[in-house]
């Protein structure tokens, strides 16, 4: 299998996440890409974190993307929002 998976970090706890990640990599995928953005980074930082340090030793970052979108508010202004996209791998 050659494809990508991704998994959207938002406001669930981070062990459903870990959990999620670590089902992806049960089923052969070779890279898992967590995507979140505004306050669901430090989630996404930590269940990569929690995923290679507690739960799979052998995975390994592979590229890690942050960026700026333009979103729409309840007010009609234009706002800022960060992002970020980290690339897990277990074969290198």
């Amino acid at each position: 299998m050659t494809e990508n998976s991704t998994i959207f970090i938002g406001s669930k706890p981070v062990m459903n996440y870990v959990l999620a990640l670590m089902t992806q990599f049960n089923k052969q995928v070779p890279d898992v890409t967590l995507k979140a953005r505004g306050r669901a980074i430090s989630r996404a930082v930590d269940t990569a974190e929690i995923a290679r340090n507690k739960f799979m030793p052998n995975l390994k970052i592979k590229d890690i993307t942050i960026g700026t979108e333009s979103v729409v508010d309840e007010q009609g202004k234009s706002i800022n929002i960060s992002s970020m996209e980290i690339t897990l791998t277990n074969q290198l």
